[in-house]
């Protein structure tokens, strides 16, 4: 008889399936001469197995009733046989995060509170304008960072975000403060660049480790005549708004001008001159002298004009 006509007998003689994905097919095969692979064979005991394209639950079957054995080791090279039903369920958690994203933060979420505190506190610290809310470039960075945020109006951090981290900061400050037996100050009067007047009065301790601190207590509208009397009305009520004695106050450092004089007076504070405004006058002094009075006058000049452009 021909070799081409000989009945397969071993299952070296028997081909695999052609594109075969399922682990259950390297039990079985084919004959040579089936190009169609119509007849399926079992690779041990070389029985026809019926089974219809593509459908391995009788391959299945037969390794589990004829083959215990082989089914275990087949079973246990088949991927993700333990739970049925993990397909639907990971269905159904990408479909719930999918909404999850697409759905804004509550206002009073942990997320959406978190992002406007950091919000609030970059206008606060970098002195933004608070038109920065609302700039296109600014919320389509706030929009990559997190899509689920929707950034506030600026009405709100107007009148609440900045005035509650504004009471917060304070309320720690004073905490501090209270602990501090003595404590310095300095004050200046000054202009804005829109020429409006203001009063700074800040404060300087020294912590239990010996640390310099200072907190500027005031920044205040002044749109009062600059007078002495106005000036220590002005310095008494920074302090008391603060809960500070006057009599923990050890000195405080002003310039020479003849009001900021009158009001540390009036207040009966001790004055320190300060060494800046001291060491100017000294220098103006020194070099009053015609032969560079034109140079100082064109340099005058020059500063103005870069002060107020």
């Amino acid at each position: 008889m021909a070799s081409g006509s000989t009945e397969p007998d071993t299952v070296e003689t028997l081909v695999s399936k052609k594109n075969s994905m399922s682990v259950v097919w390297g039990y079985f095969g084919f004959k040579k001469e089936d190009a169609a692979q119509h007849q399926v064979l079992c690779k041990t005991c070389l029985a026809n197995v019926a089974t219809s394209r593509g459908n391995t639950t009788n391959l299945y079957q037969h390794l589990k009733k004829h083959h215990k054995a082989m089914y275990n080791s087949c079973m246990a090279k088949k991927p993700n046989t333990s739970v049925s039903s993990k397909p639907n369920t990971t269905r159904q958690g990408s479909l719930t995060e999918m909404f999850l994203s697409l759905t804004p933060y509550e206002r009073t979420s942990k997320q959406h509170v978190e992002i406007t505190q950091a919000v609030t506190e970059f206008i606060t610290k970098d002195m933004m304008p608070l038109s920065t809310v609302t700039k296109p470039g600014f919320t389509a960075l706030i929009n990559t960072l997190d899509t689920r945020y929707n950034m506030p109006s600026r009405t709100y951090f107007s009148q609440v975000a900045i005035p509650e981290l504004h009471r917060k900061y304070k309320q720690r400050v004073a905490a501090e403060l209270k602990t501090k037996e003595f404590f310095a100050a300095t004050t200046d009067m000054w202009s804005s660049r829109t020429a409006d007047p203001y009063q700074s009065l800040t404060v300087h301790f020294i912590t239990e480790d010996f640390d310099l601190k200072a907190c500027c207590l005031k920044t205040a509208y002044f749109p009062d005549d600059h007078t002495g009397e106005n000036i220590a009305a002005g310095l008494r009520e920074g302090l008391v708004s603060w809960d500070l004695h006057k009599e923990n106050l050890v000195c405080i450092t002003m310039d020479n001008a003849s009001n900021m004089v009158k009001a540390a007076q009036l207040n009966k504070w001790t004055r320190l001159q300060c060494f800046g405004h001291r060491l100017h006058l000294a220098i103006e002094n020194a070099i009053k002298d015609d032969r560079v009075s034109r140079a100082i006058g064109l340099c005058k000049k020059l500063v103005g004009h870069s002060s107020h452009s």
